[in-house]
């Protein structure tokens, strides 16, 4: 979709991208409009993210240098001892595929999407938050109709929702699943909105709200305090920044893993003409599956262990070490030669790419706020050296990874994608889709994807299955086919700027993704 006027915006749900153009028609700029999206995810996307997750955002204002806000969530300061911990695996059926996560007060971390919010709105927003926040609100309190997306993430994530008594009966009221058109509220949250965009966000963080979740957590095995609520922080950072194929790509930098495994996978992928080879072939698939072996291999290698390092993106990114592994691509002689996202450009160019998650959500639900905490201690991606591992006091590593993509340092290329451990595989298919294979945007986001990890290859309907069994560096390797294209893939909402100015936008289907031109 092409448009102009106030500007465009991409993200998985219609309230969202209406809760943006809203803002953007009544004079705010893209940070306010991606603000007021990523409020209205927290009741419309309830079962994908929520105010007690964390986040990232890319914000690239029209006159000044780009910023990554990170308001992820954080570890906390203390440790429970892990016999007490409320701690504990359920399953979620991808219809494909199965996934473990771990649940309960003890995989919480401290979250930041309020703090992150305001935070962002302090220093770029244009009009009041009061005004950005009225969508939300009346959302919450007015209802929300349930989609056949919306449905079937209540279905997938039922497990966690019945563990919980406040949040269960709003979804899956009498053990029935909502059906589509009907309509679930979340009066708590609208009314913790009103307030805090009147007062400011010491509420949550000082007030009853953290202290009521510091004694369930003391006394039902959790591990935040007040102290983790009181400490928490902000950061404003450099993007990282790296060349593709003469492109400037600035993304999310370390402690956080995507962006970094991003830049690794292209950085492979730049030694390998892959517009030489039709899209979807053998030489094609083989390399994409290569550099996501090969980024996993060095992620293990020479970043989870050391992504608190100052130099750890000189040592994961120097050319000595891609180098090691782009001979071992090159050796082929057939060569010839559960997350939110939402995108917004303003009429100014402004950017706004930002991301948000909560795990899967932990099963526990703020007394009198339906806002469910997040499980971030409990996903296994994010905890590379092992559950309950974790260093103290610390941002969590994620594969979030919001991104924009410049040509001769002008805007081309704004995206991001919910996903979990697909993030990274996602973005960077979409990138070499666009840009080596020269596909329309609204194909390279929604063509099919691959994702290969712990030797097993998730694969989508578009490629052929006997060009897939017949690649070698897969002969050990179980392939799971998936029969429809799926959210397990990501959601990869872009907009994209051509040489005159206009835009052009793409939602992922996988995740209803839906596009206005405000």
């Amino acid at each position: 979709m092409a448009g102009k006027k106030g500007g465009v915006i991409a993200s998985g749900d219609p309230l969202t991208s209406q809760a943006g153009c809203e803002i953007l028609k009544a004079g705010g700029n893209a940070f306010d409009a991606a603000i007021a999206a990523t409020l209205m995810s927290f009741v419309a996307g309830s079962t994908l993210t929520s105010a007690g997750g964390g986040g990232f955002m890319l914000a690239m204002p029209n006159q000044g240098s780009a910023i990554l806000f990170d308001f992820f969530t954080q570890t906390p300061r203390h440790k429970n001892a892990t016999r007490q911990l409320h701690f504990y695996p359920i399953e979620l059926d991808f219809d494909d595929s199965v996934q473990t996560f771990h649940i309960g007060l003890g995989s919480v971390a401290v979250p930041g999407n309020f703090a992150g919010l305001f935070h962002i709105h302090k220093r770029l927003g244009k009009i009041p938050i009061k005004e950005i926040a009225v969508p939300a609100i009346e959302a919450a309190r007015g209802g929300v109709s349930v989609t056949p997306y919306i449905r079937y993430n209540i279905k997938l994530v039922t497990p966690i929702l019945n563990a919980c008594n406040t949040s269960g009966p709003i979804y899956i009221p009498k053990g029935r699943v909502l059906e589509v058109g009907e309509k679930f509220t979340l009066p708590g949250l609208g009314d913790l909105l009103e307030y805090l965009a009147k007062e400011g966000p010491r509420e949550f963080y000082e007030g009853e709200v953290a202290q009521r979740v510091a004694k369930d957590c003391g006394e039902l095995g959790g591990h935040l305090t007040m102290e983790d609520f009181t400490g928490y922080r902000v950061y404003e950072k450099r993007p990282l920044t790296f060349n593709y194929r003469g492109y400037e790509v600035l993304t999310n930098p370390p402690p956080s893993a995507g962006g970094a495994l991003i830049a690794f996978m292209l950085k492979l992928l730049e030694r390998v003409p892959l517009s030489t080879f039709d899209y979807g072939s053998r030489q094609h698939l083989e390399h994409l599956v290569k550099s996501m072996q090969f980024s996993n291999r060095a992620r293990a290698a020479k970043f989870d262990e050391h992504n608190y390092r100052d130099d750890v993106l000189s040592r994961f990114l120097s050319s000595d070490y891609i180098e090691q592994f782009q001979m071992e691509l090159l050796k082929d002689k057939r060569i010839p030669g559960n997350t939110t996202h939402v995108t917004v450009i303003d009429n100014a160019f402004n950017i706004a790419t930002v991301t948000t998650s909560y795990g899967e959500g932990s099963g526990y639900t703020i007394p009198g706020t339906n806002i469910m905490l997040n499980n971030m201690l409990g996903e296994e991606d994010l905890n590379p050296r092992g559950f309950h591992r974790w260093p103290l006091n610390q941002r969590i590593t994620s594969m979030m990874a919001p991104t924009i993509v410049l040509d001769n340092k002008s805007p081309f290329l704004a995206m991001g994608s919910g996903g979990a451990n697909r993030i990274r595989t996602a973005i960077m298919q979409v990138m070499t889709n666009l840009i080596d294979f020269s596909l329309p945007l609204d194909k390279a986001v929604n063509n099919g994807r691959i994702h290969w990890e712990n030797a097993i290859l998730d694969v989508e309907p578009g490629f052929d299955p006997a060009i897939i069994e017949s690649i070698p560096v897969l002969n050990d390797t179980e392939k799971v086919y998936f029969g429809d294209k799926n959210m397990y893939f990501g959601g990869v909402h872009s907009i994209m700027v051509d040489k005159n100015g206009g835009l052009t936008a793409s939602g992922d289907h996988r995740r209803e993704g839906v596009v206005l031109s405000c």
